[in-house]
């Protein structure tokens, strides 16, 4: 952690809540983040690294770590992955996913641990995270552990403090919903999930007096152009609100489930998203490249979770903060960790592979000495 300060100085980004000045002491800092990203907890930390007082460093958190210096230091992380050449390799920087990871809860704080049935029977919590293709986690966030993923997928792509510039975003199947297609669309975001249940997915089609004999088992029904036209400048004003970030999209995906079916504007998104899930089904069985994209990113998801397990290890990974506020340090702590540490990676990598080039480059000179 100490290192990476030194090559990106995101300690600095821990400003003062009163002043702003950096913190003082930084090996102070780095303690207080490290008891959020280990679930140790202050008091513990304070107990093993016997450097700290549990006051000194309560006195750190409260007036150095909180939820915007959090996001500004992850952004410098992130911002120094992609400027390292060898992430490259990777990817270009233009696409990210989007995975919830499930930890449970010693019981229920703030109605936040609640039950999942896919994940067994004790209670929990989903810490949401965005990365990017080049293995850089850009966004995180803590929702109900049976609360829907799809809500929160745009939070991510547009509430970030990175330079980054998001073109396709990847999700799991859960996330293939209608009024997301239709969002992601509406904000200038491709989206890209993976189809499992393809047999399952209808096709809408533009007019429903034409036949499609190799696609018909799959056509529900036809889209309603009326509905989008007479809507349009509504749906355009709710995107533009979106955009601005005057409502967040995870509160405006709840308030449009809560209301009734016939409401113009939700029967707008609706279409406007059958229209491009079925276009991005249509691509999906014939583009066999965006099948092994939409693949491989949600695997740097699961590659990246696997770190933040190894690193959450305190009570076997077990959250007992009740609040939602200690739940949500938790998981800005952990990422700033997880992404610390895959920085550190970049850099260790690329100059092995920079010392291999070199090596490979004097032999072939060498050699052409000799030959001359």
């Amino acid at each position: 952690m100490r290192l990476d300060n030194g090559w990106t100085g995101f300690a600095e980004r821990f400003g003062h809540l009163r002043s702003g000045a950096p913190p003082n002491e930084n090996i102070g800092l780095m303690t207080a983040l490290l008891a959020d990203a280990t679930n140790l907890g202050l008091a513990r930390m304070a107990r093993s690294t016997k450097i700290f007082s549990h006051s000194k460093l309560l006195w750190i958190a409260e007036w150095h770590v909180r939820d915007e210096t959090y996001q500004a230091a992850l952004a410098c992380l992130t911002e120094a992955i992609h400027a390292q050449p060898f992430t490259r390799v990777w990817g270009d920087g233009g696409a990210s996913s989007s995975d919830g990871q499930f930890f449970k809860a010693g019981g229920h704080g703030e109605a936040r641990a609640d039950y999942n049935a896919k994940y067994g029977s004790e209670p929990g919590v989903k810490f949401y995270t965005h990365i990017s293709d080049r293995y850089a986690p850009f966004h995180t966030k803590v929702i109900a552990a049976n609360a829907s993923e799809a809500a929160h997928i745009l939070d991510g792509l547009l509430h970030h403090e990175c330079s980054l510039d998001i073109r396709e975003h990847y999700t799991d199947t859960a996330g293939a919903l209608d009024h997301v297609f239709g969002l992601c669309h509406l904000t200038g975001f491709r989206f890209a999930p993976r189809i499992r249940d393809l047999a399952d997915r209808r096709l809408y089609v533009a007019d429903p007096r034409a036949t499609y004999a190799s696609l018909d088992p799959m056509i529900g029904g036809a889209i309603d152009f009326r509905v989008i036209a007479e809507n349009w400048d509504e749906t355009l004003r709710l995107a533009a609100s979106i955009k601005a970030g005057t409502v967040a999209p995870s509160i405006l995906m709840r308030r449009l489930a809560a209301y009734p079916k016939q409401n113009a504007l939700v029967k707008t998104l609706r279409e406007i998203g059958r229209l491009e899930r079925t276009l991005f089904t249509l691509d999906w069985i014939s583009d066999p490249a965006l099948r092994r994209r939409t693949n491989a990113g949600l695997n740097k998801g699961e590659a990246r979770n696997a770190l933040a397990r190894a690193v959450f290890f305190h009570r076997l990974g077990e959250i007992r903060d009740r609040t939602f506020e200690n739940q949500r340090y938790r998981a800005f702590g952990l990422n700033l960790v997880v992404s610390a540490v895959i920085l550190r990676a970049c850099k260790i990598v690329g100059f092995v592979t920079l010392q291999d080039e070199r090596d490979r480059f004097r032999c072939l000179v060498g050699n052409l000495d000799k030959g001359a």
